[in-house]
């Protein structure tokens, strides 16, 4: 896979952490941010299909939505 280069800023204290993780881990920077970029992306891409299943289940209970809402 083609690597590309990023610039950014974190806070120092993250980035300290950072750096020890991947002493720590026996691992370097780059691959670090690349496993943390990939996990943030997949938690927060939702799919499609969840998306829809939880439009019906709020559909399917709004009686019950209302009820505990009072």
């Amino acid at each position: 896979m083609a690597a590309v280069k990023i610039s950014s800023k974190v806070d120092a204290e993250v980035w300290q952490d950072l750096k020890r993780l991947a002493d720590e881990s026996h691992q370097n920077i780059s691959g670090l941010l690349t496993e943390a970029i990939r996990d943030f992306v997949r938690r927060r891409r939702v799919r499609p299909d969840v998306l829809r299943h939880l439009e019906d289940s709020i559909a399917d209970n709004e009686e019950l939505g209302r009820r505990l809402a009072e």
